[in-house]
């Protein structure tokens, strides 16, 4: 099986600590035969923390690096066909929020767009694919717009995004989520909550567009520890993600308090970074928690699967989320999962089967969950046994990117 012409994929920032996942469908998707070309709209951080991320940055024309290449490139399409990129100009003027700072906005996007576009055409490339609603998905829209008021509407050139949410959703008209799924030829969707949202906002006739292609584990890597790696006691509980509120950590420390008081005895390591650090530091402080709490800072792909090792429950009370990958991983390496029911995360993890679905919000349901595993281990273990089989089941690496590669074929076709 394989696609003839390759596919762009464009992200505002690839490689990047938080897009790992992207990483693993670029991946997939080459290892099933289709070459795709990596765009980057930002540089991507100054520190790569694993080899995978070295790799996809040496690779990947990041838009912003070569500003002298950006003007070459918008000159050459207008010396080639000025009224095309005229046309191209007054589309992008129209398009997007309607306040004025963004549609000026829009003409930056153009400019970037245009360094895309021209280099796609060199390497002979007619689809961009971009993942999440925001300024790469503009861009996306625009390569597609420009090429085709360059080359002629027969020309080939079209786009598709990855809707993850669940941000988009409450700002709709500022990331233009209905014009996207109207101009796109195909958007996936990593839920199907995602996906019934987008309904929400687009007429009928376009939901033949949205396919459910979820994000995936390589469950190969994320594997079960070594017997005796994972202790029973005392509980080790991890959490995985950037310090941001709409995690709800403040929760999962407010629920750790509790336990203490209790008497429950665990140890607990927060792995991840944010604007969120110093106040969570000060509230497991006043918790008297420093001795039972430990903030590693951020972790790459080549260093996370000790920690997921070490830990034998993974909590994660979040406000708002798409369908967090760090949970997949999680259950990939055999925890049960404590976490809210909220988005998405219910096609993943069913209460009482594989972990432990919660009101958000709730600290005293999370304390009451995670001291039950702490009380009962052989539960836990029963929970992580079922998680890695859904996960197995339904988010592995070679499953979903076989769906990605279907969805890709049929975007291009439309």
């Amino acid at each position: 099986m394989q696609v003839a012409a390759p596919v762009a994929y464009l992200v505002s920032q690839y490689p990047a600590l938080s897009h790992t996942f992207i990483e693993r469908e670029v991946l997939g998707l080459r290892e099933l035969g289709l070459d795709v070309v990596t765009f980057s709209v930002r540089q991507p951080p100054a520190e790569l923390s694993s080899e995978a991320m070295r790799s996809e940055a040496a690779s990947t024309v990041v838009v912003q690096a070569d500003k002298g290449q950006v003007l070459r490139d918008n000159a050459s399409a207008v010396t080639r066909n000025p009224a095309g990129y005229f046309r191209a100009l007054t589309k992008a003027a129209r398009t997007g929020d309607k306040r004025v700072r963004a549609r000026v906005w829009q003409m930056f996007y153009l400019a970037e767009a245009a360094r895309i576009q021209q280099e796609m055409s060199r390497q002979g490339i007619r689809h961009i694919h971009a993942h999440f609603a925001n300024n790469g998905a503009d861009i996306a829209r625009l390569v597609a717009e420009l090429g085709l008021a360059l080359d002629g509407p027969d020309s080939g050139w079209s786009w598709s995004f990855t809707m993850h949410g669940s941000t988009e959703f409450e700002a709709v008209a500022h990331y233009d989520l209905t014009a996207k799924v109207e101009s796109a030829s195909g958007v996936a969707c990593i839920s199907d909550f995602t996906r019934s949202q987008l309904m929400r906002f687009t007429d009928p006739e376009h939901w033949s567009k949205l396919h459910l292609v979820r994000m995936s584990v390589d469950t190969d890597r994320f594997s079960l520890p070594a017997p005796g790696v994972r202790a029973e006691t005392p509980l080790r509980i991890l959490q995985v993600g950037r310090l941001v509120p709409e995690k709800g950590t403040p929760v999962l420390i407010d629920a750790l308090a509790a336990m203490k008081k209790a008497g429950v005895s665990f140890e607990v390591r927060l792995v991840g970074d944010g604007p969120l650090r110093e106040s969570l530091t000060a509230q497991v402080a006043a918790a008297n928690l420093v001795n039972e709490v430990t903030f590693t800072g951020a972790v790459g792909q080549d260093d996370i699967l000790a920690h997921y090792h070490w830990a034998n429950v993974f909590c994660l009370p979040s406000f708002q989320e798409g369908l967090p990958v760090v949970l997949m991983e999680a259950m990939s390496t055999g925890l049960p999962v404590v976490t809210t029911r909220i988005a998405g995360i219910g096609e993943l993890v069913v209460n009482g089967v594989n972990g432990w679905l919660l009101t958000p919000g709730r600290a005293d349901l999370v304390a009451d969950a995670l001291t039950e595993l702490a009380a009962d281990p052989a539960l836990a273990v029963r929970l992580g046994e079922a998680g890695r089989d859904a996960v197995i089941r339904d988010y592995s690496k070679a499953e979903q990117a076989q769906r990605q590669y279907a969805f890709l074929q049929g975007a291009r076709s439309l």
